[in-house]
């Protein structure tokens, strides 16, 4: 008895089963999927209030008053000035040789800030990296970013005490036979003074944003390079420095920024008249122009162009860091 089977077709079992199609979902707006995140996360968002209302209140609303560069301000007159007189403050300061001894200033201690504080963190933490004890390294982490806790007014008198005339400084200069130093009362010291305590007081405080971004770098990455016959000097300029460097554009942008606001408290708190031709910067020169001399107008029109500078040096640094090293803040 023989039972006929029905052959398929030649070639048809080396097709593969056919797919049923995608279904496509619907796609959520974006406003309903805002929505939708904000109902899920609220408690995250509520944090960000009060960071904000700080900004509006401390930052937006103030700008406003920047009117009063442009027009006559008076005390006890209308809030936005008395009478309109477009850019004639601007002309003022622009022609006053005191202005110009003050930007200066300001440049020379900006720049070396930016110049020694910007990299003395990043040179300390890599040798942090390098430390296999780790009491050994906790210590040094604690006694550097301690001074960071202290307040402006604290460092300042430190400062000022470890520099007098019969202060330690001078005391073991005595020791070593050489006459004591007016660190303080001589304009020549103050650069040096300023940016010896800027260093001590924020180095080991940035030096954390390094290390935290030092454990983001794959381990495997340094295997590779050892394996590849680097040592530990090649290892972290080929590895480590390019783990980092996002951090260190970013920050670097944030300083460049800040460029021409160079710390007022601290300038304010260590310098005296005989130390104006080098410690004078814009900001001391504004407060003492607008609340000392009542010159508002005079002391606004001083503060927007400062501010003018600062945006577009922000902008400059991060459109250079975006066509460069591929890396900016938006």
């Amino acid at each position: 008895m023989s039972t006929s089977t029905t052959s398929a077709p030649p070639g048809a079992q080396d097709q593969p089963p056919a797919r049923a199609a995608p279904r496509r979902g619907k796609r959520v707006p974006a406003r309903t999927g805002w929505r939708r995140a904000l109902r899920r996360d609220w408690q995250l968002y509520s944090l960000a209030i009060l960071p904000l209302l700080f900004f509006l209140v401390f930052r937006y609303l103030p700008m406003i008053g920047n009117v009063i560069a442009f027009r006559r301000f008076e005390p006890g007159g209308s809030l936005f000035g008395e009478q309109w007189v477009g850019l004639r403050y601007v002309r003022m300061f622009l022609s006053d040789p005191t202005f110009w001894q003050v930007f200066r200033n300001t440049l020379w201690l900006g720049g070396l800030t930016l110049v020694f504080c910007f990299p003395i963190p990043i040179v300390l933490a890599l040798l942090l990296n390098e430390v296999r004890r780790r009491s050994l390294k906790r210590f040094v982490q604690s006694v550097s970013y301690l001074p960071h806790f202290l307040s402006i007014v604290i460092v300042a008198g430190i400062t000022m005490q470890m520099l007098a005339s019969d202060g330690p400084v001078n005391h073991v200069l005595g020791l070593l036979g050489h006459d004591p130093v007016r660190f303080i009362q001589e304009p020549g010291w103050f650069r040096t003074v300023y940016v010896g305590s800027e260093i001590w007081q924020t180095a080991g405080w940035g030096t954390i944003l390094y290390l935290a971004a030092l454990t983001t770098i794959d381990e495997d990455l340094y295997e590779a390079a050892r394996i590849d016959g680097a040592g530990r000097w090649r290892q972290i300029w080929h590895v480590t420095l390019p783990g980092i460097r996002p951090t260190m554009i970013t920050l670097l942008i944030l300083n460049v920024g800040t460029f021409m606001a160079v710390g007022f408290e601290k300038v304010l708190l260590l310098y005296n008249p005989l130390t104006y031709p080098t410690a004078d910067v814009i900001s001391t020169y504004v407060y003492r122009s607008g609340v000392e001399s009542n010159s508002f107008s005079y002391a606004a029109a001083i503060g927007l162009f400062e501010a003018v500078i600062g945006l577009v040096l922000i902008t400059s640094a991060n459109t250079l860091s975006r066509r460069t090293v591929g890396t900016s803040l938006w």
